[in-house]
């Protein structure tokens, strides 16, 4: 969670100002992110995954193209969760928050609580699709460091850097999160008597413990 704040944070200054060592940091954190577990075992390939990653960080701090890997990095994370919630629901899987869900009951859910909860895996799958798409359509207007204009081109229409990165890096999860909140309001009223309060679903939501989260997008 540290690492993934620091990770906006550093990314929304250097988009600020047009930093592409600072951008490089960011990058760099985000590739401790990712790693982080496997380099907590003492995992070979993972320490070898940090030299090689460094070494390209290295190279990229001097090239002009600085800042572009910055600007996919909120497409490319939204648009994964939203195929993740996509696949699940073809025929043979199990919708993922019916897959949530079924954990967190003490009984077998309802045949309208699973419809529900096929329905909301979908609504989760579009609303991140949607949200992927107008950050890489941000992306690409940005001025001056978007991806168009790194590559010579001039859209007829744009934003300053800042403020797609206000919107990708910073009001991405506000907006996740306020998806959320509304889901669940709708959810408690739906189907009264499961959770006390939000504070007990996100209880409840921890208390499914590390080997369900690990196995979850499987």
């Amino acid at each position: 969670m540290a690492l993934a704040l620091a990770y906006s944070v550093v990314a929304h200054i250097a988009s600020a100002r047009h930093d592409g060592p600072l951008a490089v940091c960011a990058l760099a954190i985000l590739l401790l992110m990712l790693l982080a577990a496997p380099l907590s075992q003492r995992r070979f390939w993972a320490w070898a995954a940090l030299a090689a990653g460094l070494a390209a960080l290295l190279w990229l701090a001097r090239s002009p193209y600085a800042q572009v890997p910055i600007l996919l990095v909120p497409t490319a994370f939204v648009a994964l969760v939203a195929y993740w919630f996509g696949r699940s629901l073809v025929s043979g899987r199990t919708p993922l928050i019916s897959k949530i869900v079924a954990a967190m009951e003490d009984e077998p859910p309802s045949p309208e609580l699973l419809r529900y909860t096929r329905g909301l895996t979908a609504a989760w799958a579009i609303a991140l699709g949607v949200l992927a798409s107008l950050n890489l359509g941000l992306a690409l207007i940005a001025v001056p460091d978007g991806l168009l204009a790194q590559f010579g081109a001039h859209p007829p229409l744009t934003v300053t850097e800042t403020q797609w990165s206000w919107f990708a890096n910073i009001f991405n999860y506000g907006i996740i999160g306020g998806f959320f909140a509304v889901e669940f309001a709708i959810r408690k009223r739906r189907f009264p008597g499961r959770y006390h309060n939000f504070a007990d679903f996100l209880r409840r939501l921890r208390g499914l413990g590390p080997a369900f989260w690990r196995d979850f997008l499987r």
